[in-house]
């Protein structure tokens, strides 16, 4: 009796779904509801079968029962219900097995196919629009960026994507109205405020930009750019004392970022403190990118201290890292009196260690 009364509310509930999802196929026109008609249909008649011959199936052809009649609609409907179709499902899914394949053509066919079909999909435009970007094609990744938007208001990402391509695109006014807007809905977002006080310091409205990095500071109080960047804008300002306050912050919380050393070294330059931007020079020789001027930096300080010995090993270590220091050394009076210890770099050795290059690895450089 019980493995009957089982069998009755299964098949009323598969049929019950059956109906729905066979009336959302009919009023939505879409024919990708059939896959799942056929799975209910599968389901159902196993079920069927199960009752007529009286057979005793196992546990695992149960599940299957539940799994294509009952569960993997229920999963639908819920996806429905939360204002994803079965169609945005399979498509973006589509899509994805496609990326994964590297065939970036045929998700864009798919995403394409799905969002003509259904202009509300959100995660479609989305989808569609952050493959754009990849591929350069930003006025589209802009247009697709914007339709999801319009369908999700609170896409903040998608609002700080299009400022970014905006920006790259050359229209500063756009991309900073945007990320004002932005920053007035999501304040503590960090990447809009650095996008913005990067284009307010190309514009040299600094006050402006030293306002946003302060706000921003209420919610990011940890943030190392957020610091260097300010320390920045204070330098463009003059305020060598907030600048330095600013960098020493920057470098407290990533001693692996040097470039905080090194502006600290230059600030302490100005306030004439050797000893200090000594320091500060020789931790910022650390990073590769910062070396060669750090090098010769410290060459200044020791033919200011008059220690020419020391002087010339570090305005040669930059020489070597860089040849351009050569011509730069030669015309900086400071060094007059050390000229003839100065190594002149080895073009030649340079010029043919570059032509023993194959083309291969001359394109890598």
């Amino acid at each position: 009796m019980k493995m009957l009364f089982e069998k009755i509310i299964f098949n009323v509930l598969a049929f019950s779904l059956f109906i729905l999802i066979f009336f959302k196929m009919i009023k939505k026109n879409d024919t990708n509801y059939v896959i799942i008609l056929c799975m209910q249909a599968i389901g159902i008649l196993i079920s069927f079968i199960e009752i007529i011959f009286k057979l005793n199936i196992g546990v695992f052809m149960k599940f299957l029962i539940y799994l294509l009649s009952v569960i993997i609609p229920v999963i639908i409907i819920y996806f429905e219900y939360k204002g994803i179709s079965f169609s945005e499902i399979i498509y973006i899914s589509l899509a994805k097995i496609a990326l994964l394949m590297k065939d970036s053509k045929g998700a864009k066919n798919f995403l394409i196919t799905l969002v003509t079909k259904y202009p509300e999909s959100y995660y479609g435009h989305k989808m569609l629009a952050e493959i754009y970007e990849k591929e350069g094609g930003m006025r589209k990744a802009i247009d697709e960026y914007v339709q999801a938007i319009q369908i999700n208001k609170k896409d903040y990402n998608s609002y700080y994507k299009i400022s970014y391509l905006l920006n790259d695109l050359g229209k500063k006014k756009e991309a900073s109205q945007m990320l004002e807007e932005l920053l007035r809905k999501k304040p503590e977002m960090l990447d809009a405020t650095i996008l913005l006080g990067d284009i307010y310091c190309e514009q040299e409205r600094y006050k402006e930009a030293s306002n946003i990095y302060n706000e921003a500071l209420k919610y990011n109080p940890a943030s190392y750019e957020l610091y260097y960047n300010m320390g920045i804008v204070y330098t463009m300002l003059n305020d060598f004392k907030n600048a330095k306050s600013c960098y020493e912050k920057a470098a407290a919380i990533n001693t692996l970022l040097y470039n905080g050393y090194y502006n600290l070294a230059q600030i302490s330059l100005i306030y004439n403190d050797l000893e200090e931007a000594e320091k500060y020079f020789m931790q910022s020789v650390l990073s590769k990118d910062i070396e060669p001027k750090a090098y010769y930096n410290l060459a200044k300080i020791y033919m200011i201290r008059g220690d020419k010995e020391n002087a010339v090993k570090f305005l040669n270590i930059a020489i070597e890292l860089d040849h351009n220091f050569y011509d730069k050394a030669d015309k900086e009076p400071l060094f007059i009196p050390v000229k003839s210890y100065i190594n002149y770099p080895d073009m030649e050795e340079e010029q043919e260690k570059e032509s023993n290059l194959t083309p291969k690895e001359i394109k890598v450089q």
